[in-house]
């Protein structure tokens, strides 16, 4: 058996589904139920595809929260894109934003137009492009978490130390711990446990968790992305749970260490410093993203190009907001599979590979279909 093989053994995945039918049970038998949230968009599609909401048993939910960094980012981001790349910046960002819709338009849409708009799978292919086109002002799209940020400031260090001027950095980076607290103190969201980012935890560590068992009394487990990984996790947030019990299961140590990884840590302390920043349905959370630090104005592109970032104007027919805050499901939006498809998105959360939304119409067709 090979190493995924071992993440996807039926006989181990059996194992879990009765282990958490008689927590369930428990549970009932106690009078409670439990409603989880997975904050990770690569959990979101991991959960959609293996089928994991139905190994859960009655009474226990698994909501999608605002894992996606492409989903949580204001329309007015993409606006203000366009608008450098309409006065002639090559722009270059990852693929997921292409298609993300802005107040009027989407990235992709500018790019048919014949505005410089690159799509990349690495940062540091911005940092390439404005090496090779030294007459030319590029500006990077800086969406993430801190997965994402650790990278691209590591990116921008470099092009530092080679003396490139002229890269900037459009940043719209997110923080996940502020945005858990403030989803905490929503009286209209109810959280009973955590299934925490595991790419994140991997550069702020487990321990960054431990507010929200000791301060909110919530369950907190951090988790891999294969099938049983998730399985365990919710397994780990069930038995909390049911014990009235809250604390920080750490289940993915072979990546995660309690104090996350120094050397990234470091170097976005270096660069960063946080800033209160909108999110999409969750409105502005204080310090929950990060800006250049002041010496480093020449590489932020708001000041660089004298630029504001606009809220924008989202689709008001979209519910990605509620989608996002865990308080619908997906097919539970008006649009969703019909005036809204990926093919045709209305709203971030069908757009990214890692939307909630593009992940239940995928894998709910494909079932669909295999039935």
């Amino acid at each position: 058996m090979n190493y995924i093989e071992g993440f996807r053994d039926p006989a181990v995945a059996a194992h879990y589904r009765d282990s958490l039918a008689r927590l369930g049970a428990e549970l009932a038998h106690g009078g409670k139920d439990a409603c989880f949230m997975e904050v990770c968009g690569s959990h979101t599609m991991a959960i959609a595809r293996f089928g994991i909401r139905g190994f859960l048993p009655s009474g226990v939910r698994l909501v999608s929260g605002p894992g996606c960094p492409v989903c949580v980012t204001d329309p007015g981001y993409v606006d203000a894109a366009i608008s450098l790349a309409e006065a002639g910046r090559i722009i270059v960002t990852f693929g997921d934003m292409m298609r993300v819709p802005g107040s009027r338009s989407t990235l992709a849409q500018a790019r048919a137009m014949g505005y410089a708009i690159e799509s990349v799978y690495s940062s540091a292919t911005a940092m390439e492009l404005a090496r090779t086109h030294p007459d030319q002002e590029v500006v990077f799209l800086a969406v993430g978490f801190e997965t994402t940020v650790a990278p691209v400031v590591a990116m921008l260090d470099g092009a530092i130390r080679q003396r490139i001027g002229n890269l900037s950095l459009l940043t719209a980076f997110k923080r996940v711990p502020p945005v858990l607290d403030a989803l905490l103190v929503d009286p209209g969201i109810r959280i009973d446990g955590f299934l925490c980012p595991a790419h994140v935890s991997a550069i702020i560590g487990a321990d960054a968790y431990r507010p929200y068992a000791a301060t909110h009394g919530v369950a907190c487990v951090v988790s891999g992305f294969e099938p049983l990984d998730i399985l365990q996790g919710v397994e780990g947030l069930l038995q909390q749970r049911v014990a009235g019990r809250a604390f920080v299961d750490n289940q993915y140590n072979r990546v995660v260490r309690p104090g996350g990884n120094p050397q990234a840590l470091g170097l976005m302390e270096r660069y960063l410093e946080p800033v209160e920043v909108s999110w999409r349905g969750l409105g502005v959370i204080p310090a929950s993203g990060f800006k250049l630090r002041s010496h480093l104005a020449d590489y932020d592109a708001c000041i660089r190009f004298g630029i504001d970032i606009p809220s924008g104007r989202p689709n008001p027919r979209c519910l990605c907001g509620e989608v996002l805050k865990g308080k619908i499901m997906p097919s539970e939006c008006g649009l969703f599979g019909v005036a809204c498809t990926p093919e045709k998105p209305l709203g971030p959360c069908m757009v990214s590979s890692e939307g909630s939304c593009a992940a239940e119409y995928r894998f709910a067709s494909l079932k669909r279909r295999d039935e």
